[in-house]
């Protein structure tokens, strides 16, 4: 048997050996996920919408549409979920500025005249600003009832161009 030929078994045996290889530790990750309480769903919607639902099985996603009824009638509550200086940046017209990550330092000053049963409506910027969605949940385990998620909010409400304005909100600190 030539050196090459032997070369070629060697080579095919060294992809045969990679390949069940590969096969046994998929098919031993699967089983021990399977197995585990808290394995991950094979088959799920990982939609930004569907990671916007609460334990109750509502969902927190309004449509723009349904926000800038809300908006016009004046009937609904906007939150930024935003850094300050993003908020100062621009924000929709009338918004107050409750930022996710300092949410203790703001929450008593911003949210001090707005009742448990009104219309809230958070947002940030970016399909993958999870910002509005934190502060949506912390909002309704404050016991806002009525909290909703505009995803991606802030670019959405620029490109149809809707009221926006900048500068800080009265009374942030």
């Amino acid at each position: 048997m030539s050196a090459q030929t032997r070369f070629q078994q060697a080579w095919l045996q060294a992809v045969w050996h990679t390949g069940a290889l590969l096969l046994l530790a998929g098919v031993a990750g699967l089983l021990v996920n399977q197995l585990r309480p808290e394995g991950l769903s094979l088959v799920a919607d990982w939609s930004l919408e569907a990671r916007l639902v609460q334990e109750s099985g509502d969902s927190l996603v309004i449509s723009l549409e349904e926000a800038m009824d809300l908006f016009f009638s004046r009937n609904a509550v906007f939150l930024d979920a935003r850094a300050p200086d993003l908020y100062e940046f621009g924000h929709v017209l009338g918004s107050r500025n409750l930022p996710w990550e300092e949410f203790d330092a703001y929450y008593n000053r911003v949210m001090k005249d707005i009742g448990r049963d009104a219309q809230i409506i958070t947002y940030c910027d970016g399909e993958g600003c999870s910002l509005s969605k934190e502060l949506a949940l912390a909002l309704t385990t404050e016991g806002y009832q009525n909290v909703r998620v505009l995803v991606n909010g802030w670019r959405r409400w620029e490109e149809h161009r809707l009221p926006v304005i900048t500068g800080k909100f009265p009374g942030s600190l």
